[in-house]
């Protein structure tokens, strides 16, 4: 089944053979690197709002609601974007991505002693933000590169013999999820949220007095 794929800043998309491997790989990468910005953004927002609970002025209100804002902007924008072949918001979402990016980045630079855990969030999001743009940057160009092959002379079979490798495909995929993963559970867990999650196995335990354990 043939795919197009979404550019963000010209709209370019490969020609209607199948996908390259590696593009659909990064393709998902991209999908899963948004939904775990948008889960760390959410975790984020847990945290500004239980600081608020303890200080003095607004600032932390506005911080915890931004980023709840952002997380949810991130998540839908993900499922579009996989389910649509299209990025929304076209090519001013790279720019929206970068100023958060650098939203983050002072954050870390700037972060209040003594809150390793919002700082730790705050890198997993950064992290995973450059991974988005990364990969829609590499989208971008190899969609370019692979419409110039396709309108020179005598290019049209080999385009069309870059047809999908499942394999290879479920590799890349399978790699990018691991280390999505692997940058998102750090930040979850250093998070007011992930810092009151119940450990695995934990739910319906019942202690010897005959209570539910949490």
């Amino acid at each position: 089944m043939s795919r197009k794929l979404a550019v963000p800043q010209d709209q370019a998309v490969f020609p209607e053979a199948a996908l390259p491997p590696a593009a659909a790989a990064t393709r998902l990468v991209a999908g899963f690197a948004g939904f775990g910005a948008g889960t760390v953004n959410l975790a984020l927002s847990s945290s500004f709002f239980a600081a608020a609970a303890g200080a003095t002025g607004p600032e932390l209100l506005a911080f915890g609601a931004l980023a709840g804002l952002w997380g949810t902007a991130l998540l839908a924008g993900s499922v579009v974007f996989l389910a649509r072949d299209r990025l929304p918001g076209g090519g001013a979402a790279r720019y929206v991505l970068a100023a958060a990016a650098a939203a983050h980045l002072a954050a870390i630079a700037f972060a209040a002693p003594g809150r390793p855990g919002l700082y730790l969030t705050q890198l997993s999001a950064l992290l995973l933000t450059l991974m988005i743009i990364a990969s829609l940057g590499w989208l971008r160009r190899a969609g370019a590169r692979q419409e110039s092959e396709r309108q020179q002379p005598g290019q049209g079979p080999a385009a069309a013999s870059t047809g999908a490798r499942p394999g290879r495909l479920l590799l890349g995929a399978f790699a990018g999820a691991v280390l999505v993963a692997g940058i998102t559970t750090p930040g979850l867990a250093a998070s007011t949220a992930g810092q009151y999650a119940v450990p695995h196995g934990g739910h319906g335990n019942v202690a010897p007095d005959g209570h539910h354990r949490h």
